[in-house]
C-alpha cells in the first residue's frame, strides 16, 4: 500500500539541524541588519539644514526618505530571489559595495533631485544586508537556534531607530553640516562591506540553488506564497509589525497633544517603549529554547491584542490617562518583542528551498503595511488617541487570526486507521 504524502512535503525536504553558527558570523549578520535602519533615521536631525542648502521645503526633503523606503522595498523583492539563484555572497557583496559608493555620493549631492535618486539606490542596494542576512540565518540554523539569532537581530533592529537620531543630532550639532552624517554612514557601509567579504561564507551550496530565468523565479515565488504555514507566520509578523508603525506615526500626537508631555518627556517615553520591545526581543532569544517558538509567538500575539483592545476600550470611555496609555503600550511592546523573532524564524523555516524569496516577501510586505497604516493615524486629527488604538487593535487582531493558517489539519488517511 502506498503511503500518503502531504502536498507540502513535496516542495522541500526538511533539512537537518545545522550546528550553531560561530559568534563572528552572528555579529556580522547583526551588523548587516543594523546599518540599514541606521541609514534610515540618522540624517533626520539635518532636515532643516538640508532644506536651506538644497533650496527646498520640508516636503521636498521628506521625499529623500520616501525614496529610500521605496528602494528598500524594491531591493528586497529583487535581491532576495537573486540570492536563491546565485548564492548569498554575491548579492551581499555587490549590494553592500554599491551602497557604500552611493552613500558617499549622497554626501556631495548638489541638488535635491540627485539626492532623492541616490537615496533610492542607497535603499535598493542596502536591502541586500537585510534580506540576504535573514536568508543566511535560515541556511545555517533552524528551530530554536534560528529563533535565537533572529531575536538578536530584531533587538539590534529595535535599537537602531533610537540611536540613529541621537547620533545624527550630535553629528549635525558638532559639525554644523548635514553632509557629515552621510560621510559617517559611508564609513558604516564600508565596514559592513568589509565584514561581509571577510566573515560571511557562502551558505547556499550550488546544488541547492535555483537555475533558470524569470519563469523559474516566479515558480519559486509561487511555491513560497502557496505554503499556508509560511503565509500564516508572515502575516502574523507583518500585521504585528504594523502595530508598531501605528505607534511610531501617532506617538508625537498621543504623547504631547493627548497626554500633555513636553517634547523632552515625549522623547523619553518613546525611547522607553522602543527599548521595551528591544529587551523583549532579546529575552526571546533565551526563552525560545525552554518554551519553543510557537508558544512564545502565540503568547506574544495574545498580549499584544489584549493590551491594544483594553487601551481602545479605555480611550472610548474617556478614561485614558498617562498611566493607562503608557502602561498598556509598554505591555503591548513586551508581546511584540516575542512575535518578531519567533514569527520570522518559523516563516523562513517553512521555505528552506527559497529562503531568499521568503525573506524578500516578508520584508516587503512589512514595509508596505507600515507605509499604508501610518497616514491613517492622523485621520481624526492630532488630539485623539482613537485612531492609534483602533489601528493597533485591528492589526493585532488580523495578526492573531493569521495563526489560523498554521493550524495542523488532521490527515484523513490517518483518521480512517
Amino acid at each position: 500500500m502506498t503511503a500518503h504524502v502531504p502536498a507540502h512535503a513535496c516542495r522541500s525536504v526538511p533539512k537537518p539541524a545545522p550546528p550553531s553558527p560561530p559568534g563572528r558570523l552572528t555579529a556580522t549578520l547583526a551588523l548587516l541588519s543594523f546599518v540599514v535602519p541606521l541609514s534610515t533615521d540618522m540624517y533626520l536631525p539635518g532636515f532643516p539644514a538640508m532644506a536651506r542648502d538644497l533650496s527646498t521645503d520640508a516636503a521636498g526633503v521628506q521625499l529623500t526618505l520616501t525614496a529610500f523606503l521605496f528602494g528598500l522595498a524594491a531591493g528586497q523583492l529583487v535581491l532576495g530571489p537573486l540570492s536563491d539563484r546565485y548564492g548569498r555572497r554575491k548579492p551581499i557583496l555587490v549590494g553592500t559595495g554599491i551602497c557604500t559608493s552611493v552613500t558617499a555620493l549622497c554626501a556631495v549631492a548638489p541638488s535635491l533631485e540627485l539626492l532623492t535618486g541616490l537615496r533610492f539606490l542607497m535603499g535598493f542596494s542596502g536591502a541586500a544586508g537585510v534580506v540576504v542576512s535573514r536568508a543566511v540565518v535560515s541556511d545555517i540554523a533552524s528551530g530554536t537556534a534560528a529563533a535565537r539569532i533572529f531575536g538578536m537581530l530584531m533587538a539590534l533592529g529595535g535599537i537602531a531607530p533610537i540611536v540613529a537620531p541621537l547620533v545624527g543630532g550630535a553629528i549635525v550639532s558638532g559639525s554644523g553640516d548635514w553632509r557629515t552624517v552621510f560621510w559617517v554612514l559611508t564609513g558604516a557601509s564600508a565596514l559592513m562591506f568589509l565584514a561581509a567579504s571577510l566573515l560571511v561564507p557562502e551558505s547556499l551550496p550550488a546544488e541547492h540553488r535555483h537555475v533558470g530565468g524569470i519563469h523559474a523565479t516566479l515558480k519559486t515565488a509561487v511555491s513560497v506564497l502557496t505554503d499556508r504555514f509560511y503565509l500564516g507566520y508572515t502575516l502574523a509578523f507583518c500585521f504585528a509589525s504594523a502595530t508598531l508603525f501605528c505607534y511610531i506615526a501617532a506617538s508625537p500626537f498621543l504623547l504631547q497633544n493627548v497626554l500633555g508631555l513636553s517634547v523632552g518627556e515625549a522623547s523619553m517615553a518613546f525611547s522607553v517603549g522602543a527599548l521595551t520591545a528591544t529587551a523583549s526581543s532579546a529575552a526571546s532569544a533565551r526563552l525560545v529554547s525552554r518554551y519553543g517558538s510557537r508558544l512564545l509567538l502565540h503568547t506574544g500575539l495574545a498580549v499584544l491584542l489584549v493590551s491594544s483592545a483594553v487601551a481602545l476600550l479605555v480611550t472610548a470611555t474617556g478614561n485614558l490617562s498617562r498611566v493607562w496609555a503608557l502602561g498598556l503600550v509598554g505591555i503591548g511592546f513586551l508581546g511584540l518583542g516575542q512575535v518578531f523573532a519567533t514569527a520570522t524564524a518559523l516563516a523562513l523555516e517553512r521555505v528552506p528551498h527559497a529562503a531568499g524569496t521568503g525573506s524578500a516577501v516578508l520584508g516587503t510586505l512589512q514595509s508596505a503595511l507600515g507605509a499604508a497604516v501610518a497616514p491613517l493615524m492622523g485621520i481624526a486629527g492630532g488630539h485623539t488617541a482613537m485612531p492609534l488604538f483602533l489601528g493597533m487593535t485591528g492589526c493585532a487582531l488580523i495578526a492573531t487570526l493569521a495563526m489560523w493558517l498554521t493550524r495542523q489539519v488532521p490527515n484523513p488517511a490517518h483518521q480512517k486507521q
